[in-house]
């Protein structure tokens, strides 16, 4: 039974990731700043609440583990992207750095770092496959160029210490236990659109022209592939794109969610004033997990939609 570190694992992927963990009786341990509202510590695991900037609360976090699961990082929706650019990436890059020199230092067995899908926000290639990684140009925003910097992290303290480690991006994670954000772009589209259509706005709002395409992916499933390349000595040295492979337009995700909220008018969008790196698409190639993890996302968008809608009644 190994023992498990969760960075970031009161967050919205990571208590999920952490939930699994324990159902397959792993010994966890997870770490946390609590900075996020809807933060919560859960029992059966060792809880400790650290600042991973910090080098010596780093140390303590990785001390008697075998692995570490990396989620930890300064994260938010479009909106939050554009307001802390400069946050986002010197925070970002201090938890890489105290981190990774922690794993070494205790002498994990691997570091699987949580990457993300805006490390293809540059790409002209679709859909978009781990390899384009090495020749497209780097991501345009903050966040994205500090989830490529943790990918590099990856490379470099795997060359200069032989430091183990797999990457994972997530494409569009979605789910219950995500909220939405007080103001436009603080959460992710489908926890603000729900919030919307509930709260009975009409017009919907829709940012920007409602053609930006995603492939939104449970974070049940999200979680459950985590798990499986952590598990793998396949998966070593190596990264993933773990992702539902459905491509969606934003319009057609506010009128589905519209229809599954058993909405009676006839459905209207309003068209506001997006964001300038609001990336027109992105979509993944997920045949590697497919191939040689034996892996592919399996809850149906609609099936994972309904329950976001019925729990977030509950919530607003």
């Amino acid at each position: 039974m190994k023992n498990v570190l969760v960075t970031g694992g009161c967050g919205f992927i990571g208590s999920e990731v952490v939930k699994q963990l324990l159902e397959k009786n792993y010994k966890v341990r997870v770490v946390d700043d609590l900075s996020k509202p809807e933060s919560a510590i859960k029992k059966g695991y060792e809880f400790l609440q650290l600042d991973l900037t910090n080098k010596k609360a780093a140390d303590k976090a990785f001390k008697g583990v075998d692995i570490c699961i990396n989620l930890a990082a300064k994260i938010g929706g479009i909106g939050y992207f554009h307001k802390y650019p400069a946050t986002i990436l010197s925070e970002n890059n201090k938890i890489y750095s105290a981190t990774f020199e922690a794993a070494v230092k205790n002498k994990i067995k691997r570091i699987v770092c949580i990457s993300s899908s805006m490390v293809f926000e540059s790409t002209k290639s679709f859909p978009s496959k781990e390899s384009d990684i090495k020749k497209i140009p780097p991501p345009v925003s903050a966040y994205g160029f500090s989830k490529l910097s943790g990918e590099w992290y990856c490379q470099a303290f795997w060359d200069e210490y032989k430091l183990a480690y797999s990457i994972c991006r997530p494409f569009n994670a979605y789910g219950i236990n995500e909220f939405p954000g007080e103001e436009v772009g603080y959460a992710h589209a489908i926890p603000d659109l729900i919030k919307k259509i509930l709260k009975n706005q009409y017009p919907v709002e829709i940012l920007g022209d409602g053609q930006q395409t995603r492939s939104f992916t449970h974070v049940r499933d999200l979680a459950d592939g985590i798990i499986t390349v952590m598990e793998s000595k396949k998966a070593e040295n190596e990264d993933f794109n773990i992702a539902s492979t459905r491509e969606m337009k934003i319009i057609d995700l506010a009128k589905l969610l519209w229809k599954l909220c058993n909405k009676k008018e006839k459905f209207k969008a309003k068209y506001v004033s997006g964001f300038i790196h609001d990336i027109k698409r992105r979509i993944p190639d997920a045949t590697k997990m497919k191939k040689l993890l034996d892996w592919e996302a399996k809850i149906k968008l609609e099936d994972g939609l309904m329950e976001v809608i019925n729990w977030l009644k509950k919530e607003i």
